[in-house]
C-alpha cells in the first residue's frame, strides 16, 4: 500500500512539474478534456434539472390521477381536431355518476378552466386564471394557503361569493397578499369575497398557474362565466395501491355507461393519465441526452488524442531516468502504474476545469430559466469515472512502451 501510494505521489509531483515546465502544451492538451467534460455534464446537468422541474410539475397535477377531459393531452391518435371539438364537453352530473359507480376510485372533482379581468378599485389584471371547483378538489388537488382558508361545504353547496387568489395576483392588487382576506374583488361585475390566499409556487410549464388565478365555488363560477365555453375536466384520484392502468379501465367502462356508447362506438372522451404524461416526457429527454454524450464523447476523443501526445513527449523526455529506475530494481509494473497514473492525474485536472466551467454554466442560466440549474452527486462521480478511463485510454501506449524499455539501451539514451 505504502509502495503505491509513493508511486502516486511522485506521479502527482512529475504531473505538477509538466504543468509549469510546459504550460502551453499542456493547455491545449487539457482544454479537449475540459471541453469534452463541459459538454457532457453541461447538457446532463441542464436537462436533468429541466427535466427535473418538468416532472414536479407534472407530479403536483396528483399523483394517480386521471383527467377526464375531450381532449387528448398527449396527442393521441391522429384524429382531426374537429372531431374533439365536437365531443360533449364533461358535466358536473357525470362527476357524480362516476363516484357513485366507480370501486378503485378515491374522489373525483370538476374543473372549469377560463380567464378574465379581476379588479380592486382602480387596479385591473386583465388576464387572471379563473377555475371553477367543487368539493372534492382538496382530496384530488391539495392546495396549500399561504394565508385564510379552503371553502366551507354551505359556501360550495349555495354558490356564495368568495374565491381563493393566487399569491402574485392579492399582490398586484393589494401591494402585500395578507391584506387580501376579506376584501371585496370585481370578477366580471359581480362583487366577491377574498377568503383564502393561495401560497406562492412560482413560475412553470405545466399544470395550475396558481400565482396568477383565482378559484371559485363551481355553483358561483358557473353563474358568471358559460360552463361550455370554460373547458370543463373531471379529475379523478384512485384510491392507494391501485395502478393507473386499473383505475383507467375501470373509468373507460363506466363513462361508455354514463355516455351509452355502443361497443361499436368509439370513445368520445380522454383518459389523460399523469403517470404516462411523465413517462412520456422521461422518453422525450432520452434523446437529448444521447445528442450531449456524443457532442461531449467527440470531444473527449479530441482531448484524449491530447493526453496521448503529452505522455509520448513525457516518455521520451523521461527516457533516462526510466532506464535508470529499471536498472536498480523498478518493475514493469510499477512504471505501467506511474504512467497511467500521470496520465488519468492529467484528465482529472482537465475535468475539474471543465466541472468549473459547468458550475459557472448553471449560476448563469438558473436565473432566466426560472428554476435551479444543479450539479448532482451521481454527475460529478461520473465526471471522476471519465477522467480516469479517459487518462488510462490516452495512456496505455506510452505507459506499455515505457514500461518495456531496456535498461541499459534508455540509460544511454
Amino acid at each position: 500500500m505504502s509502495k503505491s501510494l509513493n508511486i502516486l505521489t511522485n506521479s502527482l509531483r512529475l504531473t505538477l512539474q509538466e504543468l509549469k515546465v510546459n504550460k502551453l502544451r499542456t493547455a491545449l492538451s487539457l482544454t479537449g478534456i475540459a471541453f469534452g467534460i463541459f459538454c457532457i455534464i453541461g447538457v446532463l446537468a441542464t436537462v436533468n434539472s429541466l427535466e427535473r422541474n418538468i416532472q414536479n410539475e407534472v407530479k403536483s397535477l396528483g399523483s394517480n390521477t386521471i383527467y377526464i377531459d375531450k381532449w387528448e393531452y398527449s396527442g393521441g391518435p391522429d384524429r382531426p381536431q374537429w372531431k374533439y371539438r365536437a365531443r360533449p364537453t364533461m358535466k358536473y352530473e357525470e362527476a357524480g355518476m362516476i363516484k357513485m359507480r366507480a370501486e378503485l376510485l378515491d374522489d373525483v372533482s370538476l374543473l372549469l378552466r377560463t380567464g378574465g379581468a379581476i379588479s380592486y378599485k382602480d387596479d385591473v389584471i386583465e388576464n387572471a386564471s379563473v377555475y371553477g371547483i367543487t368539493e372534492a378538489q382538496m382530496t384530488v388537488q391539495p392546495i396549500n394557503f399561504e394565508f385564510g382558508r379552503f371553502f366551507s361545504n354551505s359556501e360550495f353547496n349555495s354558490g356564495s361569493n368568495v374565491c381563493l387568489i393566487g399569491n402574485a395576483n392579492a399582490e398586484s392588487l393589494f401591494g402585500n397578499s395578507e391584506r387580501a382576506l376579506g376584501k371585496e374583488i370585481d370578477v366580471k361585475g359581480k362583487k366577491t369575497i377574498v377568503v383564502g390566499v393561495i401560497k406562492k409556487e412560482g413560475k412553470n410549464f405545466i399544470g395550475w398557474d396558481y400565482d396568477n388565478c383565482i378559484m371559485l365555488p363551481y355553483r358561483y363560477c358557473k353563474q358568471i362565466f358559460n360552463v361550455e365555453w370554460s373547458n370543463p375536466v373531471l379529475i379523478a384520484k384512485g384510491k392507494e395501491g391501485i395502478t393507473p392502468t386499473q383505475l383507467t379501465n375501470e373509468l373507460r367502462g363506466i363513462m361508455r355507461q354514463i355516455r351509452r356508447l355502443a361497443p361499436t362506438e368509439e370513445d368520445n372522451f380522454s383518459l389523460n393519465s399523469v403517470e404516462a404524461f411523465s413517462k412520456a416526457i422521461s422518453e422525450s429527454f432520452v434523446m437529448i441526452n444521447v445528442v450531449g454524450a456524443v457532442i461531449g464523447g467527440i470531444s473527449l476523443i479530441v482531448g484524449m488524442f491530447g493526453i496521448a501526445n503529452i505522455m509520448f513527449v513525457t516518455v521520451k523526455e523521461r527516457t533516462p531516468v526510466i532506464g535508470l529506475k529499471k536498472a536498480i530494481g523498478a518493475k514493469k509494473g510499477s512504471i505501467l502504474f506511474e504512467f497511467l497514473m500521470e496520465a488519468a492525474l492529467l484528465c482529472i485536472i482537465g475535468g475539474a476545469i471543465g466541472l468549473l466551467l459547468v458550475y459557472i454554466l448553471t449560476l448563469i442560466l438558473s436565473g432566466p430559466l426560472n428554476f435551479p440549474v444543479y450539479i448532482s452527486m451521481p454527475m460529478l462521480v461520473t465526471t471522476v469515472i471519465i477522467c480516469i478511463t479517459v487518462g488510462i485510454l490516452a495512456g496505455i501506449i506510452p505507459a506499455r512502451r515505457a514500461a518495456k524499455m531496456d535498461p541499459v539501451v534508455a540509460i544511454r539514451s
